[in-house]
């Protein structure tokens, strides 16, 4: 094992000490920037692709929704005609809607206790 010795200091001065500590305080504060960067726009990309697919699952929800509706107009049609079923499953999705719209309202002007 070769014998231990003291590391040799180069002699500088205060000013180039302070100025190589300003610098690389520089490259640290870019390299920080770069990182939050490369950070945000990771999540940003992974919150985008996932907003397109509940958009999708939207979409496709309401299809759904739809021809469940006209099947249940075409069913009712067959006992009270089609113009009453469509005025009864239009007047309950509505009834519903302005439900739903008053539940949410609610929610938005709640007061908070004293």
């Amino acid at each position: 094992m070769p014998p231990l010795t003291e590391p040799v200091l180069e002699e500088t001065s205060i000013p180039s000490l302070v100025a190589r500590l300003t610098g690389d305080a520089r490259e640290m504060a870019a390299a920080e920037i770069a990182l939050a960067k490369a950070k945000v726009s990771d999540a940003t990309q992974r919150y985008k692709a996932a907003a397109i697919f509940f958009g999708a699952a939207g979409v496709l929800a309401l299809a759904g929704l739809i021809a469940l509706l006209v099947g249940l107009i075409l069913s009712l049609s067959t006992l009270i005609g089609p113009g009453l079923a469509t005025l009864v499953v239009v007047g309950i999705v509505f009834v519903l809607a302005g439900v739903l719209a008053m539940v949410g309202r609610s929610r938005l002007t709640r007061k908070v206790a004293a």
